[in-house]
């Protein structure tokens, strides 16, 4: 419940009064909108969002997170989260392994000419092909998020690290809402925090990103400089899973490096 009000507390401190047109009024102790703005340009009532905030609303109605949405000028992303938030389970869940499919492991193994990968809950990495283990060095057990703020050679890996840390530390968010009460989850999120003063600022700012596609721009350590597209399809039948295809421009000497590792 702690999450619904960190989560609508920093979309509020990101729009000023005047920008929603309102007048600013009283001297402000922290940025943002106030909560009774926030509830008069949702209409709603402050006493009915100070609960919402507070994890105290259960049967929000599709309308009411809908207005709050429009008035914190949400995304779609940050929308699912926050309905997400509001309606998730209040268990724990028991902690479980994800399996991946033999199919889809034949699958992997079969886009031998371009590197693919299966990540699933959390960030880990599951499953992957030759050419996604030569390029991104997986290993039984990887996870994205360790890996990024704790490895030290990934600031170097990654040619545009802030821009990797900041994706990964939002769809990670994002997995925390789909799954609230996750105790995996939490002791990486532990984990990482306390080994990364970086992750935790950027966890705390609360944004959320879905994972659909986008550039990866590497220095391989052997292969040199790798510039990628990324695809990612979810998986069918396992909505947690992610298949990830990286894919280089024919050409290109990103290519011409694919070419140049054993099969």
């Amino acid at each position: 419940m702690e999450q619904i009000g960190e989560f609508l507390r920093s979309r509020r401190a990101r729009i000023r009064p005047e920008d929603a047109g309102l007048a600013q009024y009283g001297r402000r102790r922290v940025p943002g909108l106030r909560r009774e703005e926030l509830a008069q340009l949702a209409g709603v009532s402050v006493d009915y969002y100070v609960r919402l905030e507070q994890g105290r609303t259960p049967n929000v109605s599709d309308a009411v997170l809908d207005a709050i949405g429009r008035a914190l000028r949400l995304d779609g992303t940050e929308r699912e989260h926050l309905s997400a938030l509001v309606r998730g389970t209040t268990g724990t869940p028991a902690a479980f392994a994800q399996t991946v499919r033999d199919g889809a492991r034949r699958m992997l193994a079969m886009m031998a000419d371009t590197p693919a990968f299966i990540l699933g809950r959390r960030m880990d990495v599951l499953a992957w092909n030759p050419l996604a283990e030569a390029v991104g060095g997986f290993t039984p057990g990887f996870n994205v998020v360790r890996h990024t703020f704790c490895d030290p050679a990934a600031r170097g890996f990654y040619a545009d690290w802030p821009t990797v840390a900041g994706e990964a530390v939002a769809y990670l968010r994002l997995d925390a809402g789909r799954h609230p009460g996750d105790p995996l989850l939490a002791a990486l999120v532990a984990e990482v925090s306390a080994a990364s003063p970086e992750f935790a600022a950027l966890w705390g700012r609360h944004d959320v990103r879905e994972k659909t596609h986008g550039d990866k721009l590497l220095e391989h350590p052997s292969l040199g400089p790798l510039e990628f597209r990324y695809e990612t399809l979810r998986w069918p039948g396992d909505e947690d899973q992610l298949l990830v295809v990286y894919t280089a421009a024919e050409g290109s000497p990103t290519l011409a490096a694919l070419r140049r590792i054993p099969r």
